[in-house]
């Protein structure tokens, strides 16, 4: 069973439950979208490199680890530099130009996976990711269920990791290559 097929039988018809299990178990973490959206490459990710037999039983606990990654992330306290480092010649290093051109190359095969989506997804993701919409936002904007927009940012997802992968960005995975030997 390819990958799209898979998340779509066994994974995706479980989000309404895993957001009202989520909104009642942590309702201090506001935007339940994002929480769902990670927990979804959590669970993809981890089909690629295993098996998966009880995949709803999976899907929960990776939305319970996800949303309390998430809680322990927001209460990192920030702590104010104790000096005032305004000499750009103090900051200047040989590195950070190698890596200003490594993360412009990054960000261009990132903006060519983009226009590689279908327009649906392609409008979703912009929406969701640049823009910084909701899901119910990017729903009532293009006249879709929320669960639309779900399921076209995970396909889009998929997609762009699929473009990064053919790009020898991302190594084949197990799930993959034993796909590939049927």
């Amino acid at each position: 069973m390819d990958q799209t097929r898979w998340f779509l039988e066994e994974v995706h018809p479980h989000e309404p439950k895993i957001r009202a299990w989520l909104q009642a178990r942590f309702p201090q973490l506001g935007d339940i979208d994002d929480i769902v959206q990670e927990t979804y490459l959590r669970v993809l990710r981890a089909k690629d490199s295993r098996k998966l037999d009880h995949p709803k039983a999976y899907l929960f606990a990776t939305a319970r680890n996800t949303a309390v990654d998430r809680f322990r992330r927001s209460q990192v306290v920030m702590f104010e530099p104790l000096a005032d480092v305004t000499d750009p010649s103090v900051l200047a290093d040989r590195t950070d130009a190698t890596q200003s051109i490594d993360r412009d190359h990054e960000l261009d095969i990132l903006a060519a996976a983009i226009r590689a989506l279908p327009d649906r997804c392609r409008q979703i993701i912009v929406l969701r990711k640049h823009h910084g919409l909701s899901h119910r936002e990017i729903a009532e904007r293009l006249g879709i269920s929320p669960h639309t927009v779900n399921a076209q940012i995970t396909v889009a997802m998929m997609k762009c990791r699929a473009y990064f992968r053919d790009c020898g960005l991302l190594a084949e995975s197990h799930y993959e290559r034993s796909q590939t030997k049927d």
